[in-house]
């Protein structure tokens, strides 16, 4: 089978690359939208007319399903995607769940767009999951565009996430795929003081299941 992967830019190769790993029997299709990324910083109309035309570019070559490894994407637009799309589509979403479950100070740090940030569904996710923990939302808004750009302020990123351990955060949460890039950075930054979360795993067991619910 064919499974399409979306992301803004080239955050999502990371997700694409770990699904060809876990399901190599798979063909997986990876577009991106380098021509308008990031998308963190403009409105979900905008938004929406960059995407539909690349879903239906994957859906007409043969994707029986799609990840869309964008948290932004996911957060604000999904509802509306499932709407125009028959195949099923996979969201990647800020991991504040799982975060919420780790976390032992409680105070967890989400890393992450503005757009994401201001979600309705970043919302619900925060009050469904976390009413009784402390969310840090550290200034990331620059991030997609330095590492779309190959132009990473290491000690910058080094003292943004500095701010959040210093303020008792336990669990950092990469709620945008382009930061996956910089994991290593993030990890030697939070070692011994803070655990660090990504979707990858989480979105090849949804796929898993999609998949053999196609089979």
């Amino acid at each position: 089978m064919k499974i399409g992967v979306f992301d803004s830019g080239a955050g999502g190769l990371s997700v694409s690359r770990a699904i060809e790993r876990a399901l190599p029997e798979h063909e997986v299709i990876f577009r991106n939208d380098a021509k308008h990324v990031p998308y963190g910083t403009r409105s979900p109309d905008e938004v929406l007319g960059f995407v539909l035309p690349i879903l239906q570019s994957l859906v007409d070559d043969g994707c029986v399903v799609i990840v869309i490894a964008c948290n932004t994407v996911s957060t604000t637009l999904i509802k509306e995607l499932r709407e125009r799309f028959t195949v099923p589509l996979v969201a990647v979403e800020p991991m504040v769940k799982p975060a919420a479950q780790l976390t032992k100070s409680g105070v967890i740090a989400v890393c992450a767009t503005p757009a994401t940030l201001a979600s309705k569904r970043y919302a619900w996710l925060k009050q469904a999951y976390a009413t009784d923990i402390t969310i840090l939302e550290p200034d990331c808004s620059d991030w997609s565009q330095l590492i779309e750009d190959r132009q990473i302020d290491e000690q910058k990123i080094a003292d943004t996430l500095r701010d959040v351990l210093v303020a008792n955060a336990d669990v950092i949460v990469l709620g945008c795929t382009h930061y996956h890039w910089i994991e290593d950075e993030i990890i030697t930054v939070a070692r011994g003081r803070a655990t660090v979360l990504h979707p990858e795993q989480p979105v090849i067991r949804q796929l898993k299941r999609v998949l053999a619910q196609l089979a």
